[in-house]
């Protein structure tokens, strides 16, 4: 009688149980490939960037007007003369280097037509009243997923990488009222 009670139980735990990796190879590793399922994004990024620009000009103009000679008893002379310029120099340089390191898990929200998994993730952390954001979207192949169920960034396309932060810190290095308002002004 125990077992006509425990069998229907014992059956549904073991039909979902394989219902949920059915569509896997019984020794593959569990992999992110269907919605709702996660992995974990290694966040990766390196950027740099530099500008540099120098401009020179320089122009010059110079006339001169001359008349001489003897009329009779007097002296007859006329001068004249213009001269002009112009120089300048101009020069500018940027430069910006930014580098993220991050893990952080993401959930695959949909799977395009190609089979590429769309992935979302954010984590938020707040560390002595420093609070940060990272927020993270974008597409993966199913073959740039590695084995232990991870996924570097740079493997996502079209990538949107969020970072924020807000605190102390960050409002010590925005800049000051005037200088926003001057900014607006000018």
């Amino acid at each position: 009688m125990k077992w006509c009670v425990l069998f229907p139980w014992i059956v549904t735990l073991g039909w979902a149980q394989w219902s949920l990796y059915s569509a896997r190879s019984l020794t593959s590793d569990l992999r992110a490939a269907t919605v709702g399922d996660v992995l974990t994004i290694l966040v990766l990024e390196d950027a740099q960037a530099s500008n540099a620009a120098q401009t020179g000009e320089d122009r010059r103009s110079d006339l001169r007007i001359g008349v001489q000679g003897n009329y009779n008893r007097f002296g007859f002379q006329v001068g004249g003369g213009f001269q002009s310029g112009a120089l300048f120099r101009g020069r500018g340089e940027t430069s910006r280097s930014e580098r993220i390191r991050a893990r952080l898990t993401a959930q695959v929200i949909a799977v395009d037509t190609l089979g590429n998994l769309v992935v979302e993730g954010q984590r938020t952390t707040r560390i002595n009243g420093e609070e940060q954001l990272i927020r993270i979207r974008g597409k993966v192949r199913p073959l740039d997923i590695l084995p232990d169920n991870t996924v570097p960034s740079y493997a996502l396309s079209e990538l949107v990488l969020i970072y924020e932060g807000d605190g102390t810190v960050s409002r010590a290095q925005e800049p000051g009222l005037i200088t926003r308002l001057l900014r607006l002004l000018f």
